[in-house]
């Protein structure tokens, strides 16, 4: 049994000012903890083993779009143990198929740009607060809230991208032991659109997006306020998720069954977190808190040997030995630079209100496997 330590003081990131808070929570509760990782059988080992192998003897990255190259280190960093583990349940363990799924992910991940989605280039999709990340359920997972009452903007590819740049930070700061989020909708009605579902195409991409290439990253998805044409559209759909994926959605329930009221925004359910939404305040915070953890991550990646399989809960911190066992620090200055997430924005006029923030200490640490 491992300790896991929560993110260090210099992540927990608290408003300084009285009122509503603007900016992410660093941690989950003390009481809230990820479930224990299920052991390994030896066969489920032995399949790991084998991919983790093909893995590693991979050179290059297919393309059809001009995107062929040879495998970077930001794509060695992201194929974790982990990583291949998610790979291999969602495909029940047919070893070739996850290996056939993790090149498709590379290979989507360069032609569509992940790493290259910015938070300017993302900053206007998300002005009103239609995608926010705050508090954490009670097994830890991030609480990533869609308010689709808050829709800004038409249709267009930025939307998608959106979610998918969202999903990332979110990724960035899940506590060690945690690997997936738990998903908040509330389909309020806002006063200027009251059809606030995403048209059938548009669905169907996102959908395809987060079950092909995020598999085993939902925990839970918490659904309210669902107005009939909503419900509607939910049936259209539904023959295109994931049957595991269904046991997942939950709707119109008490959301405090999941997530602690203290860390629950109180425009959802019964929370009772007082969170006011300002774009200018939220967004270089969240910015800040992820390039900070992705950062130290990559760090302890580099100084571990920058191996394909590195345990996330070694770059998170939860473990001090890597799965190489104790190395020689390297310089980080001899691996690629660092993936753009990880970086520091450029200061902007928002920093101005973003410097309000102030660092508090961390919570307690919880355990976990």
């Amino acid at each position: 049994m491992a300790t896991v330590s929560q993110p260090p003081a210099a992540d927990a990131v608290l408003e300084k000012t009285a009122g509503p808070l603007k900016v992410p929570l660093p941690a989950p509760t003390p009481d809230s903890r990820p479930k224990e990782r299920a052991v390994l059988t030896v066969e489920q080992q032995q399949k790991y083993d084998w991919l983790l192998e093909q893995a590693k003897a991979w050179t290059e990255i297919p393309s059809t779009k001009g995107k062929a190259g040879p495998l970077t280190d930001a794509e060695r960093f992201w194929l974790t143990r982990d990583c291949l583990l998610r790979y291999l349940r969602a495909t029940k363990w047919h070893e070739k198929d996850a290996e056939r799924r993790l090149l498709e992910t590379l290979t989507w991940r360069r032609e569509y740009g992940v790493e290259d989605l910015t938070a300017d280039h993302i900053s206007p999709e998300n002005e009103t607060g239609k995608q926010i990340a705050v508090g954490y359920d009670k097994e830890a997972r991030v609480c990533h809230y869609l308010n689709p009452g808050r829709q800004n903007t038409d249709p267009s590819p930025r939307q998608v991208q959106h979610l998918v740049f969202m999903v990332e930070r979110v990724i960035d700061i899940m506590p060690p032991g945690q690997e997936t989020l738990a998903l908040l909708i509330n389909f309020k009605q806002s006063k200027s659109r009251s059809n606030t579902a995403p048209g059938i195409g548009l669905a169907r991409e996102v959908l395809h997006i987060l079950q092909h290439h995020y598999p085993e990253r939902l925990g839970k998805a918490l659904i309210i306020n669902m107005p009939w044409i909503v419900t509607g559209f939910f049936k259209l759909i539904t023959p295109f998720i994931d049957p595991l994926t269904r046991e997942k959605l939950k709707f119109n329930e008490d959301m405090a069954t999941y997530v602690p009221a203290e860390q629950m925004w109180s425009e959802f359910s019964s929370g009772k977190l007082e969170f006011e939404y300002d774009h200018e305040v939220y967004w270089p915070a969240l910015q800040k808190l992820c390039g900070e953890r992705r950062a130290a991550r990559w760090e302890r990646w580099v100084a571990a040997g920058q191996r394909i399989g590195e345990s996330e809960d070694y770059l998170a911190g939860a473990v001090e030995v890597g799965v190489a066992g104790p190395q020689v620090a390297a310089p980080v200055e001899s691996a690629e630079k660092a993936p753009a997430a990880a970086a520091e924005p450029a200061p902007t006029v928002a920093d101005e209100k973003a410097a309000e923030v102030v660092v508090e200490p961390a919570q307690p640490a919880v355990a976990s496997n």
